[in-house]
């Protein structure tokens, strides 16, 4: 039997953004206002979300997970920092399953876990599990929905 397929997005999901951010200088936040994303290295800085690893290992239990991320455009290294990230954090359940695109819409599965509609995540083929809204709130609300 072919386990269904949940894509896991990064920032805000399984990684704290704003731990990163709160490891780079005042000046250098001037400097990229506005686009912080841009910041060459920030996205080797960021912290887990306490409890996400876990939700994840979890989930990998009964489910085909894999990463679905984002990459500034703008940013030379945070493609490269997203997979070092995986490597350092969670390799034991993505390794070679990180897909990092600007169109998550293209993706086949059936879950997508993420915390925002841009990039195509809106119009995922299968459910958008919308993690932060009324009936996702958090990732024990996705939890108990997908492990029910």
């Amino acid at each position: 039997m072919n386990k269904k397929r949940i894509y896991f997005d990064m920032d805000g999901v399984l990684v704290d953004f704003e731990s990163g951010v709160s490891k780079i200088s005042e000046e250098t936040k001037e400097q990229y206002k506005g686009r912080i994303d841009e910041i060459p290295g920030i996205f080797s800085l960021m912290d887990p979300i306490p409890g996400a690893i876990e939700a994840a290992h979890l989930l990998a239990k009964r489910y085909d997970v894999y990463i679905l991320t984002t990459s500034p455009w703008n940013n030379p290294t945070a493609a490269n920092d997203k997979i070092e990230w995986v490597k350092k954090h969670m390799n034991d359940i993505f390794h070679k399953r990180v897909i990092i695109t600007h169109h998550k819409e293209l993706c086949q599965g059936d879950y997508l876990i993420d915390d925002r509609g841009k990039n195509g995540a809106s119009e995922f083929n299968g459910e958008w599990l919308h993690l932060g809204s009324p009936k996702f709130p958090d990732m024990d609300a996705i939890l108990n929905y997908l492990l029910m």
